[in-house]
């Protein structure tokens, strides 16, 4: 199964805002963090806004962030929103129509790869795709926040 261009870049996108936890990621950083096209991410960060995966704020100083808590955004149900068509081959898909699909064993496997590989998915969440923090932190040009007690231990050089 191949994903299209869209899911993969929403993946990233939703990787890189979380990996800067609270603090507000722009399309132009996310773009520049994966050198790919503003312009495309623009229309991937409408769609995650709208499936309740992000919270963007408008203006000079906005931003996007997670809506949801990492934990609760299973990478299944990402695909799910962004892929138009999960259909392996044609006759799987919406209104297809196909001679020999009634008793035909190779759509039935052909579906049940896919529930497969969508339930393999739907075991993972965002934090899991978290979990190598700091390397992604460092790979993505991203400053970590400093957390409470950090400020303090910083200054003592």
């Amino acid at each position: 199964m191949k994903l299209n261009l869209q899911t993969d870049y929403a993946l990233r996108v939703l990787i890189y805002v979380g990996a800067k936890d609270e603090a507000l990621s722009t399309i132009q950083e996310i773009a520049d963090a994966f050198a790919i096209s503003k312009a495309h991410l623009m229309k991937v960060v409408h769609r995650l806004g709208k499936a309740g995966y992000l919270d963007t704020i408008r203006g000079k100083h906005g931003g996007m962030r997670l809506k949801r808590r990492p934990e609760t955004i299973r990478i299944g149900d990402v695909v799910r929103s962004i892929e138009e068509d999960l259909a392996v081959i044609g006759c799987l898909g919406e209104e297809r129509f196909c001679r020999i699909q009634g008793p035909c064993v190779l759509t039935h496997a052909l579906y049940d790869a896919t529930q497969a590989f969508l339930a393999v998915l739907d075991g993972y969440t965002l934090t899991d795709l978290l979990a190598p923090r700091t390397a992604l932190s460092s790979l993505l040009g991203i400053t970590p926040p400093i957390m409470p007690g950090d400020a303090a231990a910083a200054g003592r050089g």
